[in-house]
């Protein structure tokens, strides 16, 4: 092993409380930790940044490159080189569901993901890696649902996460969420009229069979957001899926009651419940491509304008960009965590 050069481990864990998870996901998973280049010639502890995935990712798509891209160990590699990060310890998770993903959340349709996090990573990190242990030197982060599941974590756990940064996080679900449902409608009867649509799209959908349709990433996303959002195991008998869709699946109409239960997840609407959560962490930062084709720049704003009315320090930019290929805006994200993380 060559000195002063940095390092992705390859960490396999097994969960106790994935074992058993409602979709049959395997408690077993395998993820990258980035190690610093000094990590192994010294005996210092690091700081550590979770950095978490969109929907449908894992910590293992961060590894990629190709023309006139990075992959993270050569982001983290350049951004430590050139004095713009701290050497730091970069966990990598794998939250990834047969429905898409989790939402970092627990929910009785697709497991208890939240507590994966916060309750098993957390202390497995820092037994096994030399960690500084305790909130002010521990950061959440990611892009898109990995935005989200950073505000929702640290929002709840500050005591675990005392630094957040979140990229076009899932925000403002009237703008991101609401307006492909029609689209949903639409789609989802290619598969059949009503609930069957919906079996038949799991069951012939979700495989490694390609190319899929154009509508898969509409549909999924739908089906892994109410998985989060809306669970009901009770309907597995008289549906054949264990969720409640927020849209009538005959005419469309958006069922008010079951949206309101997503509502109740969407981080601008948690701001009010916990501020004095909020008001605990060392640092806040959001930011959203000025062009997100989700709108989520604009739940960017109403964010940041929600935390501005209690009185909660953060940091909100805008950037030049879409939702898509934004990875650029780590370098931002890593510097912000270094100027503040307790190193």
């Amino acid at each position: 092993m060559q000195k002063n050069k940095s390092l992705i481990y390859i960490v396999s864990h097994s969960s106790k409380v994935l074992k058993n998870n409602p979709l049959g996901d395997s408690h077993e998973r395998e993820f990258p930790v980035y190690l610093p280049p000094s990590y192994y010639s010294s005996e210092k502890k690091y700081p550590v940044a979770f950095l978490i995935s969109g929907f449908t990712g894992t910590g293992f798509n961060n590894l990629s490159y190709g023309y006139l891209s990075e992959n993270i160990q050569q982001r983290l590699d350049r951004l430590i080189k050139t004095g713009k990060m701290k050497e730091m310890i970069v966990v990598m998770p794998d939250c990834i569901t047969k429905y898409g993903g989790s939402q970092y959340i627990n929910s009785t349709a697709t497991g208890r993901y939240e507590d994966y996090i916060i309750k098993e990573l957390v202390p497995f990190i820092d037994e096994n890696f030399r960690t500084i242990p305790g909130a002010n030197s521990r950061a959440i982060c990611g892009k898109s649902s990995g935005g989200y599941g950073a505000m929702t974590l640290a929002m709840k756990n500050p005591n675990t996460f005392g630094l957040m940064c979140t990229t076009a996080g899932d925000a403002y679900f009237e703008y991101c969420y609401k307006n492909d449902f029609c689209f949903f409608i639409n789609e989802i009867e290619g598969y059949g009229k009503g609930d069957k649509g919906v079996v038949n799209f799991i069951k012939n959908e979700i495989n490694f069979n390609q190319p899929k349709p154009k509508s898969f990433h509409n549909i999924i996303n739908t089906i892994g957001m109410a998985s989060c959002y809306s669970p009901n195991p009770a309907n597995m008998k008289t549906k054949g899926y264990n969720f409640d869709l927020p849209i009538d699946l005959e005419t469309g109409e958006l069922r008010k009651d079951i949206f309101n239960k997503w509502q109740k997840f969407d981080p601008v609407n948690l701001v009010a419940k916990y501020k004095n959560n909020l008001k605990k962490l060392k640092l806040i930062f959001i930011d959203a491509g000025k062009s997100d084709e989700f709108g989520l720049n604009i739940g960017a704003r109403i964010f940041s304008a929600r935390l501005k009315k209690h009185g909660i320090k953060h940091f909100h930019e805008e950037f030049k960009g879409g939702h898509f290929n934004v990875q650029f805006r780590y370098d931002r994200t890593f510097e912000m965590i270094s100027k503040h993380i307790k190193g």
